[in-house]
């Protein structure tokens, strides 16, 4: 799993060209020797067959990964000497790039979307507690009450009549009240020092709904989406419908944040949208949240001293030679914006972003 140390170490590489490879290695639909052959077709296709870098990926995907993950990101230099692989519990589009800087826009989409999350399974008796990152299984506890069955057994009363039948279902509420509280107060023992930033429950929507009243105000603010699930299914099922969960609810984010972009942008606000602007508010520094489509890519010009982005030299106050031509603007503006410590959302399929150019920033100032 990749850590925010190797990412800066992504973003700070200097020396030769480098390769980034993005795959879905999930064999369950599509086998090995598939993948492997799809990656061959891209180096081919790229015309890269006969640069060490290259074989270096081929040689490990032939004899180093282990396939156990649907998700891989390679990047190597054209000549071999630098390699870093990162396997990731979230498969990627699969996807090759030749650049002077690792190509590291997706991950930047994994590590903003799929950060830090919690799920909750729970019943009537107790709860189960899930912390994850990056789609992986950080850590994991529960919690177990009084068992109602076995209240529902005894009758609650050794009397008989409607009076004893209805202190058996009082007492048997009460057990349940209980045991969802307790519950609750697990799950904020559980989850108080861990940066959890979006929470999912599991369970039956009665107890789901009881239980999530039940919650600190905290954790109830996290709260992302509910899902039905018998509290003790497996936790590979369970990551699975939160993972499509996430994707769900990070759709809908999104749709607001470019909403709220456009919207502050028409207005006057602190919002850019369009190439040129958003270069050149990353090039003073002031971007909070850059948003780009997925893919948009578009040559450009940088200079490195003084971290000035443009695509159009008629914009920019230095000379012409003072500018390095590169490929990928819009990576470089990427990279840029991390190493100022703003926020990237790369964004697929919404017309709205399309129509503004693909690309925009919501500003600190």
């Amino acid at each position: 799993m990749i850590k925010q140390e190797q990412l800066q170490e992504l973003l700070s590489y200097e020396g030769e060209k480098v390769l980034s490879l993005y795959l879905d290695t999930d064999c369950t639909t599509e086998s090995k020797e598939t993948i492997k052959l799809q990656v061959r077709g891209m180096i081919k296709e790229m015309k890269l067959s006969q640069e060490k870098g290259a074989e270096a990926i081929e040689k490990y995907l032939d004899h180093s990964y282990d396939w156990s993950q649907p998700g891989l990101a390679v990047f190597t230099s054209v000549d071999g000497a630098f390699f870093r692989d990162y396997p990731t519990a979230v498969s990627f589009r699969n996807r090759l790039r030749i650049g002077d800087k690792p190509y590291v826009k997706p991950l930047a989409h994994l590590m903003d979307h799929y950060a830090h999350y919690g799920v909750i399974m729970v019943d009537k008796v107790g709860a189960r507690f899930f912390e994850y990152h990056l789609g992986e299984l950080q850590n994991n506890d529960g919690y177990m009450g009084e068992d109602v069955q076995k209240l529902k057994k005894g009758g609650g009363s050794s009397a008989v009549g409607m009076r004893a039948g209805g202190s058996g279902a009082r007492r048997e509420d009460e057990v349940i009240q209980r045991n969802l509280r307790e519950s609750a107060a697990a799950a904020s023992k559980f989850f108080a020092h861990k940066p959890i930033r979006r929470l999912f429950l599991g369970g039956t929507a009665e107890t789901v709904g009881q239980f999530s009243d039940l919650l600190p105000k905290q954790l109830q603010s996290c709260l992302a989406g509910t899902f039905a699930m018998d509290m003790n299914a497996g936790e590979h099922e369970v990551r699975q419908e939160t993972l499509d969960l996430l994707a769900k609810a990070n759709n809908e984010r999104e749709q607001k944040l470019v909403e709220t972009m456009v919207t502050t942008q028409a207005k006057g606000g602190n919002a850019v949208t369009g190439l040129d602007d958003t270069l050149q508010a990353i090039s003073e520094k002031r971007v909070q949240s850059l948003i780009i489509s997925d893919g948009f890519r578009t040559p450009g010009y940088v200079h490195p001293e003084s971290d000035f982005v443009t695509a159009n030299l008629a914009r920019s106050p230095l000379s012409d030679t003072d500018m390095t031509q590169i490929e990928d603007v819009v990576d470089a503006a990427v990279a840029l914006t991390m190493n100022q410590g703003g926020h990237v959302e790369i964004i697929s399929n919404n017309p709205a972003l399309e129509s503004v150019g693909r690309i925009g920033a919501i500003l600190r100032y």
